[in-house]
């Protein structure tokens, strides 16, 4: 793995308003690669061509990666996932919209759940095929 900092890794302006963290649970690695894969294609990110964070523990695992949301991209094809996946959003409001909007492009998506704070928002979603 590479140690730099590439454009949206958390040492390159971890109080940036663009920079949203992701986290995927509750699916295959496959699901989260493809999820990873369609952000990935329109947003900066720390992950590179690396296949995204994997967490194990007691709980199921879970995938994480970081990205820039300083655009909010024109076309978004489709993809179709094996089953449905949960997808934490967390980071500033306009960077989570981008990226919530950016997943409602390729994938069926429903809020399952939201919180705000002053300068930030954590949006739980559910995607599935469309």
């Amino acid at each position: 793995m590479n140690d730099s900092a590439s454009p949206a890794s958390p040492t390159a302006g971890a109080d940036s308003p663009d920079l949203v963290h992701v986290m995927l649970g509750e699916c295959s690695a496959a699901d989260a690669d493809a999820v990873f894969d369609v952000l990935a294609a329109h947003f900066d990110s720390d992950r590179d061509n690396d296949v995204p964070g994997r967490r194990e523990g007691p709980r199921p695992a879970t995938w994480t990666g970081s990205f820039r949301a300083d655009h909010a991209p024109a076309d978004v094809a489709g993809v179709v996932l094996a089953g449905p996946v949960t997808a934490d959003l967390q980071g500033g409001p306009v960077a989570v919209e981008r990226l919530r909007h950016t997943l409602a492009a390729a994938f069926s998506v429903e809020t399952a759940g939201s919180a705000a704070g002053d300068q930030e928002v954590d949006l739980q979603l559910r995607l599935s095929n469309g």
